[in-house]
């Protein structure tokens, strides 16, 4: 045993000082990079309060439930605004997200091999179109098609319910739906990834004992990925979010926000396009840095919750 063993004590070390360094280069590089990204969030965190505190020592947390917006008397409110945002950007998940979903098992599951790549690869090129050109598409072509023609229909059938009520040019309907088509390419292109990394063993194990497409994708393709689902929607939303030049082109930019979805509304990001440029006075600019502020931490939570629903779903599969 002594003999054999030798030989092996004996080889030399085929790593060199050189390949040695480049990991200790590569972590450090890397490290750097996850530093950097670090500082400049809390970075752009720290400039946006830093410039809202004359708004934040004025208004203080009332800013967030007050609904006044009057720069002549310097008081201010964000209710309408917050409101605004959030409604337009969850109309725009429940419109975007059964369609991403759909889009991505299409891709993945159904569609024959030569037309997967150009209808994917157009999909993906949806979001690479500039806002600007979307919302002006929004307003000379889906506004118009969507007040004489959707709005009305969903009013005759739904009439009795608040929100459907008379068309109008302008609203909080064409907001969600140019969000829910800003939000789809991001969202369907990552259900597609996620679909296509189920084993395909499993789908053909599910397929062999008899089930359906539609029992395997429903019973083995889906529960595999949700977590990553459910993230994809959540970053969807994210891109809602924030949206400021397309929406500020069809939504109206009406004040206060009226129960119909088909009225004009106002969202946090369309009233700081809109009134940005023209501030009156140090505490008007201020309170619209307030509202960035706002919008801030209603995206960094967006983000947070779609990594908490990822990991909860990763140990759900662990265990």
């Amino acid at each position: 045993m002594e003999a054999l063993a030798a030989p092996v004590s004996g080889l030399r070390r085929t790593r060199r000082r050189v390949d040695r360094l480049g990991d200790r280069t590569l972590l450090a590089l890397t490290a750097l990079a996850s530093l950097l990204a670090l500082i400049t969030i809390a970075l752009i965190i720290w400039q946006v309060a830093q410039a809202a505190w004359p708004a934040i020592r004025h208004s203080g947390i009332a800013f967030v439930w007050h609904s006044t917006w009057n720069p002549v008397t310097d008081v201010y409110g964000a209710r309408e605004y917050i409101l605004g945002t959030l409604i337009t950007s969850l109309g725009a998940l429940l419109i975007a997200a059964p369609l991403s979903i759909t889009i991505g098992l299409f891709l993945s599951e159904l569609a024959p091999a030569a037309i997967r790549g150009p209808i994917g690869s157009l999909i993906d090129m949806l979001a690479a179109v500039p806002s600007v050109v979307i919302g002006l598409w929004g307003i000379y072509v889906m506004s118009p098609f969507v007040v004489q023609n959707i709005e009305p229909w969903l009013h005759s059938w739904f009439g009795f319910i608040p929100i459907f009520g008379p068309a109008y040019p302008a609203g909080v309907f064409p907001a969600m739906l140019v969000l829910a088509i800003m939000a789809t390419p991001i969202t369907s292109s990552i259900c597609r990834e996620l679909f296509v990394s189920v084993p395909r063993e499993l789908e053909e194990a599910a397929i062999g004992l008899g089930a359906t497409r539609w029992e395997t994708i429903k019973g083995v393709v889906v529960p595999q990925v949700k977590g990553g689902v459910v993230a994809a929607i959540i970053l969807g939303l994210g891109r809602a979010l924030g949206e400021a030049i397309a929406v500020t082109q069809v939504i109206g930019n009406g004040i206060p926000l009226k129960l119909s979805i088909f009225q004009p509304g106002v969202t946090l990001a369309s009233q700081l396009a809109n009134q940005y440029s023209s501030s009156i006075s140090p505490l008007f600019t201020a309170s619209l840095l307030y509202l960035a502020l706002i919008l801030l931490l209603i995206t960094f939570a967006a983000n947070l919750t779609a990594q908490r629903i990822v990991h909860r779903f990763e140990r759900q599969r662990t265990n």
